[in-house]
């Protein structure tokens, strides 16, 4: 029994069953990042020893009876956004090179708490800021069906390393899109709940409005495992939902007839790559076999998007990240000659000015710094009503348009990004089209729903096409049960790259 060939549910059933031990199951996926991480760098930080342990006390209390938890012995590797006691949290920024926060994010806390087996922590684009993983301080992620290809962001790490069978299961976070896109272009599933579904706590923030913790995982199954444990109340974050949360794996085998799913017209507009929509067009076939219906539906405001999600997210990590300064914790420059100094041409008018922008110039990598700036202008005085104000009323409009397309339709689906994977470096010069990647994405974040996102075909040149569901907030039953259902008639989410042995 080869770990790396089992769905996470598989490997917890055989855990629990005693046909698998954890130690084994865990060490199987160790050695897979010892081999193949060098060529792909998804992990920034993988802790052997710790996990081996941790598999091993499993393995006793399940020998001596002990009630064992939901996901006893799964390995999961976590995005270095979410806090982690025993790990460093560097959001692959210089800005927290070997930081080690002082608690556990509520996710990683429940993960635990249910057993699972941390094995590493998943690079990213720096403070979670970007669409391809090229912004990371210590390196880009590089795609498993072509290394030469960007394996999308800013959960690149996470994706990449499910996609190359080095953990069954990892943890994303999705400011803009930042697990769906990365899922679609790696060919794996990926989640992004309701806001407020997953608490946030310990999550370093980028934009508090917008940022949701989701799974990403081979299958729509495997995330509704990990979502029974993540997803809850919790009392340390003011927009954790009180609602109860479902038994999600036991709700996948409702049929799909009667279901309204939502197509916009607007998703096939100048730009989108055929080979996408043909994948896209024959993923709306395979529902309508199973039973569902798909009709027309306008999101009159969804062209507005990007401008939108590339104001409020700014502004909002302007905020957030003032918090790095120097003083308090993260990165510090070296003290210079204080208002005598100069950087730049520019002159300093104290010591403590200069130790400032000094830390955080020599911190921050270039988009965190575009994007700090962004924020900073567009909330300045005489600035803020027509641009971060305005914004907001759009993101009104934008959440209205969902509000009344769901009075018409179950779920609304479309193509995740309109190209497949892109080369490292095709995009880097040019931030628009960079920011472009994330066009049929943000819109879910801002009106503040859910969306699950799972390859539909390949192209001819061997790359995932991914296909995205969006539904109604606390949709993710029904996000879920419609990705199952199509996973179990289609086998686009078992294929594996050729490139990763």
């Amino acid at each position: 029994m080869q770990p790396a060939d089992l769905s996470a549910t598989d490997i917890v059933a055989a855990i629990r069953q005693g046909d698998l031990t954890a130690v084994q199951c865990v060490e199987a996926f160790l050695d897979r990042i010892a081999r193949l991480d060098g060529s792909l760098n998804a992990f920034l930080h993988v802790d052997r020893d710790g996990a081996l342990a941790t598999a091993a006390a499993i393995d006793a209390r399940r020998k001596a009876g002990r009630p064992l938890g939901a996901l006893a012995g799964l390995p999961v590797a976590v995005k270095d956004a979410l806090c982690t006691a025993d790990l460093p949290t560097t959001c692959a920024s210089r800005m927290l090179a070997g930081f080690r926060p002082p608690y556990d994010a509520d996710t990683v806390v429940r993960l635990r708490a249910a057993d699972a087996v941390i094995v590493g922590k998943t690079n990213m684009d720096e403070f979670a800021m970007g669409g391809s993983n090229e912004n990371s301080a210590f390196g880009p992620v590089r795609n498993p069906w072509d290394p030469a290809r960007a394996p999308g962001g800013s959960s690149g790490g996470s994706a990449a390393c499910v996609a190359a069978d080095m953990a069954p299961v990892a943890i994303g976070s999705d400011t803009g899109g930042s697990i769906r896109q990365p899922a679609g272009l790696c060919g794996i599933t990926g989640l992004k709940p309701t806001y407020g579904r997953v608490s946030r706590r310990g999550l370093v923030a980028f934009a508090s409005s917008l940022d949701q913790i989701g799974p990403m995982a081979r299958s729509a199954a495997d995330c509704a495992l990990v979502l029974e444990t993540i997803a809850g109340h919790d009392p340390g974050d003011s927009t954790s939902l009180a609602d109860v949360v479902p038994r999600y794996t036991e709700l996948l085998e409702q049929p799909l007839t009667g279901l309204r799913i939502g197509r916009v017209r607007d998703h096939y507009a100048d730009g989108l790559d055929p080979e996408v929509r043909r994948g896209v067009d024959e993923a709306f076939a395979v529902f309508e076999a199973a039973g569902a219906t798909v009709h027309d539906v306008e999101l009159p405001h969804a062209k507005y998007g990007v401008a939108t999600y590339y104001l409020i997210a700014p502004c909002e990590a302007s905020s957030n990240l003032a918090r790095y300064d120097g003083a308090h914790y993260g990165h510090r420059a070296k003290p210079g000659e204080g208002h005598r100094a100069e950087s730049g041409g520019r002159r300093f008018e104290s010591p403590l000015v200069e130790m400032y922008c000094r830390s955080r110039g020599e911190g921050f990598g270039p988009e965190v710094k575009r994007r700090i700036m962004l924020g900073t202008y567009a909330l300045s005085a005489g600035y803020y009503d027509a641009y971060y104000a305005k914004a907001l009323k759009v993101r009104r409009l934008i959440r209205q348009d969902y509000l009344d397309a769901f009075q018409k339709v179950d779920l609304i689906g479309g193509p995740v990004s309109a190209t497949p994977a892109f080369r490292l470096g095709e995009k880097t010069g040019d931030p628009l089209a960079m920011y472009l990647v994330d066009l049929y994405t943000v819109a879910t974040n801002l009106a503040g729903v859910g969306g699950i996102s799972f390859p539909c075909g390949f192209t001819k040149g061997g790359l995932p096409i991914g296909f995205q569901l969006q539904g109604p907030a606390l949709a993710e039953p029904l996000l879920l049960r419609a990705a199952d259902r199509f996973q179990r008639l289609t086998e686009w989410h078992v294929r594996r790259p050729e490139r990763i042995a």
